[in-house]
């Protein structure tokens, strides 16, 4: 059984990015991408990508845009992160890796990513197995007030707003992630080796502005990039995913862990499951259960 190592990552010229990525399986077996989001990185899927590729598929773990050894290729390019660039990313790595199909799995941001994918590109995704379900953000809905409570949940985002937020996240990242950990994943017990191995990644020199950027960019608070202008726009129409899917709720999700909310966004070959007691972090909570979406997935498409 070939051993998926994550000490020793890859490089690849990839679009704007030289990504790092880690990779393990037959060549010819079903590529499989599974897609990081904040504040973590590849070492969320470590179990979750070695079961799967015990089970025969090529797995590729990338690290988002600022995050680890992934860095920009040009200076000029602008330190952005709103949604649409994350998608086409795992586009350009996939060009780059020769995959013209891939299942893709992700979370957080890494879940958008492939939701977007999923949507506006449909011929290059497999199957999708997307944590929290339809992940694609409307800006004109994001507007909207939330009641008190939930927007207390969002506090890190209004705190990303002032420069204030941006000096304190520069300087304080490390803290301030694991804090993160520790609210979204309350029953996740976590040691601090674990988060240490991954707290690494948070030391890119473009981290702090790319999430920055991520969230004043879903508050209406800065733009996009122009060239991207037409992807964006589409993503504005909440498309409806066709490709086969699997969606995962878990206790972070609230209410709307049974899926039911975005169950419609869904048109193809569906299914969805609520892990009871799992946080936001699914991949390492339950890297079992994740795994058998992805292969579960892969089934849906066959």
């Amino acid at each position: 059984m070939e051993s998926l190592s994550f000490a020793s990552p890859k490089q690849i010229p990839a679009g704007a990015l030289s990504v790092g990525y880690v990779e393990a399986g037959p060549a010819y077996g079903t590529p499989v991408i599974l897609l990081h989001g904040w504040p973590y990185d590849i070492h969320c899927f470590s179990d979750a990508a070695q079961l799967l590729v015990s089970s025969g598929y090529r797995v590729i773990v990338p690290y988002l845009r600022g995050y680890g050894p992934t860095r920009f290729l040009s200076n000029e390019t602008p330190r952005k992160g709103d949604q649409t660039v994350f998608a086409l990313d795992t586009i350009a790595l996939m060009d780059a890796l020769k995959i013209d199909r891939a299942i893709l799995g992700g979370f957080d941001w890494g879940g958008r990513a492939a939701d977007i994918v999923a949507a506006l590109w449909p011929e290059r995704c497999k199957a999708l197995v997307s944590v929290s379900g339809y992940q694609i953000i409307n800006l004109q809905a994001t507007q909207r007030p939330l009641p008190p409570a939930a927007e207390l949940g969002w506090w890190y985002l209004f705190y990303f707003a002032t420069e204030r937020g941006r000096a304190g996240y520069s300087q304080n990242r490390h803290d301030f992630n694991k804090l993160i950990w520790k609210l979204a994943s309350p029953k996740w017990a976590f040691d601090d080796a674990t988060y240490a191995r991954s707290a690494v990644a948070f030391d890119n020199p473009d981290h702090a502005d790319i999430v920055i950027h991520n969230y004043r960019w879903r508050l209406g608070l800065a733009e996009g990039q122009p060239q991207f202008d037409d992807p964006a726009a589409k993503l504005q129409q909440a498309p409806i995913i066709s490709v086969p899917t699997i969606t995962i709720g878990s206790d972070f999700d609230g209410t709307a862990a049974d899926g039911a909310a975005y169950r419609a966004k869904f048109s193809g070959k569906y299914a969805h499951r609520t892990l009871i007691g799992i946080g936001h972090n699914v991949p390492a909570e339950a890297p079992q259960a994740f795994a058998a979406a992805i292969i579960d997935a892969d089934a849906l498409a066959t």
